[in-house]
């Protein structure tokens, strides 16, 4: 392939542009062998990206080649890390390649991970490998599809090249896409090394284009963050009504837009566990998944920290004192929407808390009981009562369920559009990452495709409506996963 600039594509830099000395402009080191693993299809027609992929395609997002227009760069950030602040953060294995505009003039970030060493690699060497490149791929698309803000992935590309992390796997590279890449750590980085004028240019980025609105706030700043909060608690209040656990809620993780950001070990709950654990480094179960708005809310204190030498302090402090308000009602109205409830009131709030009590006293899927009762006439429900250990409890539960729905016109239809057939488990990503590595990717585009509609219900995707085998035990999950 060759190790030029290829064809020539609507890319912008507003980020190298506008915020000079933040970061390295870095050339990705190529794979060996590239491969096209998946295409996102429905992703490039929603940028107006040339379909399908050619070989300069190929070429540039495997470190062969460079798209005109674009600017590689690896971005410099800090960041708490399990509650310590670590200033050494930064791209170690990814690039920002440019930004594609696309026919509609919105800007996306092209970001290529696995795309070799940057200066802020520290100890790592740069690379990604396909077990977790097919994990963020399945990830970031199943959260779309479910209605999640989250970045995505355009393409993933596998190779021959070697790379170890507990055992020796093949390298790949992935294309991710976003609205922006800024995080936290950003901030803290230029708060806390005392670069009062660079914060400053990072807000008015910011500002100007992510958040033009807040411009006209008699205080942008704490307009901002007002947003912010909003935003980080909506997102979190979406993770705990699908039973999502992000897994290292680190400040550097955060997106500054309100996106899940940066997929390391993730899991969807099978069995509802409050205090599930999904990564194998957190033996304090810090980002356990019922500590998620606790977290989202100490990461938010440390971005206000932050800000707190450009903006009202008071104002800061009034917003976050707002976060558990937001967050509290946006957990009500997803899990009431899942219950075929709209408009939750008081009362509505108590048969919620009976249904997330039963299931998590009978340690019940977090999936497949909700989307029975979606699937169901409520005048048939009373067939489900064996499938609980309490019957009793459970009827009194379904009764008073079947009355509120009876107050709702389209109950049955709002449930089933809130209760996904297919949901991301841990065994079935397994089993697409085991055929990936050996050279099939059928499964994977099978899986992708019900993921990405996941309220569908297609004979084609009846494997992926499965729960794990009562023997099986979820293990947490390394940061490189």
């Amino acid at each position: 392939m060759p190790d030029d600039l290829v064809t020539p594509m609507q890319f912008d830099n507003r980020y190298q542009r506008e915020l000079p000395d933040t970061y390295a402009r870095v050339t990705p080191t190529p794979v060996k062998n590239p491969r096209w693993v998946a295409w996102n299809e429905p992703l490039a027609r929603e940028l107006n990206w040339p379909n399908p992929p050619d070989d300069d395609v190929l070429a540039a997002f495997s470190g062969h080649g460079q798209l005109e227009g674009t600017d590689p760069i690896a971005q410099k950030y800090a960041g708490h890390q399990f509650g310590t602040f670590n200033p050494d953060l930064g791209d170690g294995r990814g690039l920002l390649l440019g930004e594609w505009v696309d026919g509609q003039g919105q800007h996306w970030d092209f970001h290529l991970k696995g795309s070799g060493k940057t200066p802020f690699s520290r100890f790592g060497d740069g690379r990604a490998v396909l077990r977790s490149s097919v994990r963020e791929l399945l990830a970031s698309e199943a959260l779309h599809g479910l209605g999640i803000p989250t970045t995505r992935a355009l393409a993933l590309i596998g190779s021959d090249e070697p790379v170890m992390r507990e055992r020796l796997e093949n390298g790949a590279m992935l294309l991710r896409v976003a609205k922006t890449h800024i995080r936290f750590g950003h901030f803290e980085w230029f708060a806390f090394s005392g670069q009062t004028e660079k914060l400053e240019r990072l807000l008015a980025f910011c500002l100007t284009h992510l958040f033009p609105d807040c411009n006209n706030a008699p205080d942008p700043a704490a307009a901002f963050f007002d947003e912010v909060v909003t935003r980080t608690a909506c997102l979190v209040a979406h993770w705990m009504s699908t039973g999502f656990c992000h897994g290292v809620m680190n400040t550097d993780n955060m997106s500054i837009i309100g996106d899940t950001f940066d997929y390391g070990p993730y899991a969807f709950l099978d069995a509802l566990q409050p205090g599930f654990i999904c990564n194998h480094t957190d033996t304090g179960g810090r980002y356990a998944y019922n500590q998620q708005p606790d977290i989202a809310f100490w990461n938010l204190q440390c971005l206000a920290q932050a800000l707190a030498g450009i903006a009202d302090q008071g104002a800061l402090r009034d917003s976050l004192s707002r976060f558990a308000g937001h967050y509290n009602a946006r957990f009500l109205e997803l899990m009431g929407a899942r219950l075929g409830v709209l408009n939750v009131s008081e009362e509505d709030q108590s048969l919620i808390r009976d249904w997330m009590q039963l299931a998590t006293g009978e340690a019940k899927d977090f999936h497949r009981p909700l989307r029975a009762l979606a699937e169901t006439e409520t005048s048939d429900w009373a067939r489900l009562d064996d499938d609980y250990i309490d019957r009793e409890r459970f009827r009194r539960f379904r009764q008073a369920l079947a009355e509120r729905r009876d107050q709702e016109p389209d109950a049955q239809s709002l449930a089933l559009a809130s209760n996904p057939v297919s949901i991301l488990r841990t065994h079935h990503a397994q089993a697409v990452i085991d055929a990936c590595e050996q050279g099939d990717d059928s499964l994977l585009h099978s899986y992708l495709a019900a993921l990405q509609s996941p309220f569908e219900d297609r004979p084609e995707w009846q494997r992926w409506r499965t729960p794990p085998p009562a023997s099986y035990q979820a293990q947490p999950l390394s940061c490189s996963s």
